[in-house]
């Protein structure tokens, strides 16, 4: 569990320094990323965003247990 809470830590701290450059990729804008405009109210549901994180989490992890 240390490990976890160390590995989540530095990731979120690598993340936070490299915030300036992460935020000019096209995650949460790619096609298939749907969202509702209305009067007062806007939603954002990233789909394809999600499964593209999912699958390279999903393939980190995978190749870090081998």
């Amino acid at each position: 569990m240390r490990r976890l809470l160390i590995i989540l830590g530095l990731l979120f701290l690598a993340m936070g320094v490299l915030w300036p450059w992460l935020a000019k990729l096209p995650l949460g804008r790619l096609p298939g990323d749907l969202v509702v405009e209305r009067e007062h109210f806007r939603l954002d549901f990233p789909l394809t965003t999600m499964l593209i994180v999912s699958a390279v989490i999903t393939l980190l992890l995978w190749l870090f247990r081998r």
